[in-house]
């Protein structure tokens, strides 16, 4: 399995979203972290400026991906129609049981999601997450795993392309079955002086005052 996955789906001949830094060669989480903190703050150093940064959470990511819309992207990046229907074949149609001591749970087949703890599982959905992407100029989609977070660089006190944005993303899960979790979702305002604004933030469950970010 390690091997098919090194092998037949290379992450670095794939035309992938370069702002995901999980799962592939010489990335890491710290320059998911750097490229986020460089991005703010050489905005920040403009004037009439001000950095908004949602951070999303999905639930069961992993659980819910559809193998149909997985193997059409696999094949749009060229990937040969052995190895999808090989994918398709190994996602679809898996028979699962629970075990608690001698008991042991009647078998449910389940054609959603990729198996947990499988090596190939994490590039799949590498893949499958891949056209999550900003289509604003100042906006930034940063992406490490399954934590995506979007990077509004906000001028003139105009929000309008970081709430473009935004509604993106949530269409963009609904075409992909994937279900953000507003109750771990945060947003998140940065300026370097105190803006006189009537700030309108994205509506959540509740408010903070900081979110710790890949750690």
């Amino acid at each position: 399995m390690q091997t098919l996955a090194h092998t037949s789906i290379p992450l670095s001949r794939t035309p992938l979203d370069p702002l995901q830094f999980a799962y592939r060669a010489s990335k890491s989480v710290d320059d998911a972290i750097s490229l986020a903190l460089q991005t703010t703050l050489e905005h920040l150093d403009k004037r009439d400026t001000y950095v908004k940064m949602l951070f999303n959470d999905y639930s069961s990511a992993f659980n819910i991906i559809l193998p149909t819309k997985l193997v059409s992207k696999l094949g749009d990046l060229g990937l040969g129609s052995s190895i999808c229907t090989w994918i398709l074949d190994f996602l679809t149609g898996r028979p699962q049981v629970v075990r608690i001591g001698n008991k042991t749970s009647s078998t449910l087949v389940i054609n959603t999601g990729t198996p947990q703890g499988c090596c190939l599982s994490l590039r799949l959905y590498s893949l499958y997450t891949h056209d999550c992407t900003a289509k604003q100029s100042s906006n930034r989609i940063i992406k490490f795993a399954d934590d995506t977070t979007v990077i509004g660089l906000i001028s003139s006190n105009d929000e309008s392309a970081y709430r473009q944005g935004v509604s993106d993303l949530a269409l963009w899960c609904q075409d992909n079955n994937l279900a953000l979790n507003v109750n771990k979702m945060k947003e998140l305002y940065l300026s370097r002086f105190k803006l006189y604004l009537n700030l309108v933030y994205i509506y959540l469950t509740k408010s903070v005052d900081c979110s710790v970010y890949l750690i």
